[in-house]
């Protein structure tokens, strides 16, 4: 065994890999999970994966039952009507609640469940809507429904108080920090209602997406029946207040006992838990809590009975039946019975276990990663200094990671590199505004100042102004490996630690001249040789190699500057278009022109560079991998050819060369890449490939060849 492995072992042996269970972690793998074979999965914050017995479960079930719409009274309705009772009931038995006290409403979603709750709510003028900084945007969203109907709003941050003298009971005592208090209609504020009689929503997540943090179920309880102490001074400490967990995170590693936390409403979603089925979750609502909520909506299964030409509904008295819109999703909803079958042949406990066994060794050793200089690599995103109403972590490391002069990796950077590892990760702010601004202790003045220098969900700008703008997120599940949590170290130590006698990282800046002379195939610093450069003036289509080029503040120069789109607006690439290889380009930087040549087409076509108004064409904005774009398009002439060459109708844009900065003359200080652009570029301004690369791939195609003629 490796002596690391043997040393993980020593540690965490009695945790980690179901000792105890039906199967070992490494029987779950090598049964359950053979469609992995050497990718390492770390995103289960983001969807869990399925298992393939759990599948094989779903299909056979599928495959020798008949499920019919379960509005209708035929036996195989009856049958479908059974199977989502019993759904109905696995669901509130994984969460320990009585039917007596809870209902189980199948919805879409988590974030179905949260709308729900926030379309139906009692709110009032004298009403508030409190919830903690770490809160997904499916939870900030209930906001709009609270705000629109003259509600208040405001975010708070929990910890626990010093003052143990005003203690009630076994409750922890807390402190609340409130921020500012938003409001529309302020004019309406304080009607002739009583305060009293107002009912106040607070919701909080079972665990934070961000920073793996669990937060104390016991809040449930301290809100409801301590509100007036924790919020004093508040004019929303009285009223009558009920309480929302987000426990779309959380529940598939924490068990949460609502005979023990009474929370007024729980969200979950199905592949969270288990993987499959996706487009289910599910509203666990108090019967008294659900009977507050006011529906106006009414669809088929919601109403028992309906007059088309006049003001006449009557609504179903079951909460469920009142609640689920429509036919429900009773396939999927049949398939979390073999979701749950494995969930609970393993235990919660024994899965919280396993996969804090995983989270304590990375996070471990991540932070004894050490550049040659002794600077940290590795900066976790915790509160072990402050006394948050925790319970705990869950599987969740978030983190960033610093070069030896103290500057931050990209965390986009850090993701594609994984990617090409096989590691699958997460980065950004995950869907976390407050969490995200909080642990990397981002302004609302810096929010606002990324947000304009154009940064948005999902771009690639990863640092601005000399600060992360996300982070970069691994998360482990039930089937998670210590071989997972090791490749991912081994990767992070290879690819971005500094060590003595390593070749060190070059980096290529803009200069007016060509390369050195040193050029192609002579030895540069640090044994680095360059064999050759090959320049793709026109996105996929066929390059050119050339013996030495100029680079520009986008790469190479002139290297995909140029795209072809279709009339529906689609970008065109050889793996929808593969007659664009035929495609070939080379410039003549003396003459100034681009020259385009296609089996398809008698002429050459030429392009002249300089231009940039591209002989009048017009200017339009578009995006390609999460970038905005603007591109110059073509006459006719052109677009003919080309749309010839490719077989179908297509124009010809170029990158616009004076309008392409999604803003960022509006940085100021250390904006990341704030004075170069990319070109229509997938990954990067460079693309370095070693020749060892190159032999192994050829090495490849010859045995698949040799393995295909034989």
């Amino acid at each position: 065994m490796d002596p690391d492995k043997e040393e993980f072992l020593k540690e965490f042996g009695a945790d980690y890999g179901y000792p105890n269970g039906p199967k070992t972690i490494d029987e779950i793998r090598a049964t359950e999970f053979k469609r992995l074979n050497g990718l390492v999965y770390l995103d289960h914050a983001g969807a869990t994966l399925y298992s393939e017995l759990q599948m094989e479960a779903v299909f056979k079930d599928l495959a020798t039952n008949v499920y019919g719409n379960p509005h209708s009274q035929s036996d195989s309705s009856f049958a479908t009507c059974d199977i989502v009772r019993e759904a109905r009931q696995q669901v509130l038995d994984y969460f320990n609640a009585s039917p007596k006290d809870y209902k189980c409403i199948f919805t879409s979603g988590a974030t179905a469940a949260l709308k729900l709750v926030g379309e139906a709510f009692p709110w009032s003028h004298q009403s508030c809507f409190m919830y903690t900084m770490e809160n997904h945007n499916s939870v900030l969203g209930i906001r709009e429904y609270a705000l629109s109907h003259g509600s208040a709003a405001f975010a708070i941050d929990i910890e626990e108080s010093m003052d143990h003298e005003v203690s009630r009971g076994n409750l922890m005592s807390v402190k609340v920090s409130q921020h500012q208090i938003q409001r529309r209609n302020e004019a309406r504020f304080f009607e002739k209602e009583p305060t009293g009689g107002a009912y106040n929503l607070f919701a909080f997540p079972s665990e934070c997406n961000f920073s793996g943090l669990r937060f104390s179920l016991d809040l449930v309880k301290i809100i409801k029946e301590d509100s007036e102490r924790i919020l004093e001074g508040s004019p929303f400490c009285s009223g009558r207040w009920m309480v929302l967990i987000d426990a779309a995170k959380g529940c598939a590693t924490q068990t949460l006992d609502l005979s023990k936390h009474p929370a007024d409403f729980v969200v979950i979603s199905f592949y969270k838990l288990f993987g499959y089925p996706t487009g289910l979750g599910a509203l666990i609502a108090r019967n008294d809590a659900a009977k507050l909520l006011k529906k106006t909506y009414f669809s088929g299964g919601t109403v028992a009975a309906s007059i088309a030409d006049t003001d006449f509904i009557k609504r179903r008295e079951e909460i469920e039946e009142l609640f689920e819109d429509g036919t429900t999703s009773f396939l999927s909803i049949a398939s979390i019975r073999h979701g749950f079958k494995m969930l609970n042949s393993l235990t919660t406990p024994s899965i919280s276990r396993h996969t804090t066994s995983l989270t304590t060794y990375m996070r471990k050793m991540l932070l004894a990663l050490k550049h040659e200089n002794g600077a940290n690599v590795c900066t976790l995103y915790r509160s072990d200094n402050v006394k948050v109403v925790c319970h705990g972590w869950g599987p969740i490391i978030s983190f960033n990671l610093r070069r030896p002069d103290g500057s931050w990796f990209g965390y986009r950077e850090v993701e594609k590199l994984a990617s090409l590892s096989q590691i699958q990760l997460r980065t950004g702010c995950f869907c976390n505004p407050g969490a995200c601004a909080k642990y990397l202790g981002l302004s609302h003045s810096d929010l606002l100042s990324n947000i304009e220098a154009g940064h948005v969900c999902w771009d690639d700008y990863d640092v601005v102004n000399g600060k992360p703008a996300g982070a970069v997120r691994v998360s482990f599940g039930y089937m998670s490996t210590y071989e997972d949590a090791k490749k991912f170290i081994d990767f992070v130590r290879t690819s971005f630690v500094s060590l003595p006698n390593q070749i060190g990282r070059y980096h290529l800046r803009e200069r007016p001249s060509s390369f050195p002379d040193e050029g192609p195939g002579k030895l540069l610093a640090g044994g680095v040789c360059l064999k050759s450069i090959t320049i793709y003036p026109i996105k996929s289509c066929a390059g050119f190699s050339a013996a030495s080029w100029p680079l520009s503040s986008t790469g190479l120069q002139y290297d995909r500057e140029w795209l072809l789109k279709s009339l529906t607006g689609d970008i065109l690439t050889q793996k929808k278009v593969p007659e664009m290889c035929l495609i070939s380009t080379s410039i003549d930087l003396h003459q100034g022109i681009l020259f385009v040549e296609s089996p398809r087409c008698k002429e050459r076509l030429q392009i002249n560079l300089k231009s940039n108004i591209c002989n009048g064409g017009t200017g339009e904005d578009f995006h390609i991998h999460g970038q905005r774009y603007e591109g110059r398009s073509y006459n006719n002439e052109v677009n003919i050819w080309f749309s010839q060459a490719v077989g179908r109708p297509c124009c010809l844009l170029r990158c616009s060369m004076s309008n392409y900065y999604l803003n960022n003359s509006r940085c100021v200080g250390m904006c990341r890449d704030v004075q170069s652009r990319l070109n229509f570029v997938n990954e990067a301004q460079f693309l370095l490939i070693s020749k060892e690369s190159v032999s192994d791939l050829n090495d490849r195609h010859e045995k698949q060849c040799s393995w295909s003629c034989s």
